[in-house]
């Protein structure tokens, strides 16, 4: 199996070169060709490949990495978006588990201190190493935001992009200093609530890029 990766040093060390890439995306695909990229997030016990099925958008919600039918699923898009994080808005989606796997530990972010101390996370992906600021963290109901919204439209694209920098929402956290514009990518997060009452609704992390490092 092939390596997590430690930390993102590598990515701070070189920017104006070429790095190295931490993760071995030959071996993980020859594990599962369906994974595409890995996602870090320091702080949380999140550090997993991300996959997304050719054809069925459900099938990683119980089925793990190695495709082996499990309910902790695995950390996956779906197909409305593309595999390069150059979409206005990326989706991943990852289950909320009682053993503290896959997106559990997202639900840190809803601590304000917490939140205030940890900025960062990293997409890897088999060209680049990607570095996301993390700039909002809110409950949102359970609408499927990729089919909601037409993020074809910049106007669609502008005012979503408002609603993540400062969120009107439950247990929102946000950096007060943060504008989006028409050219950023964010990806948002996406995982359940604990509490039976909110099964209807979804925590979102949110991250934009700052930073995309090439690698070989």
């Amino acid at each position: 199996r092939a390596e997590k990766p430690s930390n993102a040093s590598e990515a701070d060390s070189e920017p104006d070169s070429l790095v190295d890439n931490p993760v071995d995306f030959l071996a993980l695909q020859q594990e599962n060709p369906d994974i595409y990229a890995w996602i870090q997030v320091p702080g949380t016990n999140v550090n997993y490949p991300v996959v997304q099925h050719p054809t069925d958008d459900d099938y990683y919600l119980t089925h793990n990495r190695d495709n082996e039918v499990s309910p902790e699923g695995a950390i996956y898009s779906q197909l409305a978006n593309n595999t390069d994080f150059r979409d206005p808005v990326t989706l991943l989606y990852g289950h909320n588990n009682v053993n503290e796997a896959m997106f559990s530990t997202l639900h840190y972010f809803g601590n304000a201190d917490f939140f205030a101390a940890n900025d960062t996370f990293y997409i890897y992906t088999q060209d680049h190493i990607l570095t996301y600021r993390i700039i909002s963290a809110y409950i949102y109901d359970d609408r499927h935001i990729l089919k909601s919204f037409d993020f074809k439209k910049p106007n669609v694209v502008l005012d979503y992009f408002a609603f993540v920098a400062q969120p009107d929402s439950l247990l929102a956290n946000a950096r007060p200093d943060t504008k989006l514009t028409i050219s950023d990518k964010i990806v948002q997060l996406s995982t359940c609530m604990s509490d039976p009452l909110q099964a209807n609704s979804r925590f979102l992390v949110n991250g934009v890029l700052i930073d995309d490092q090439p690698t070989y």
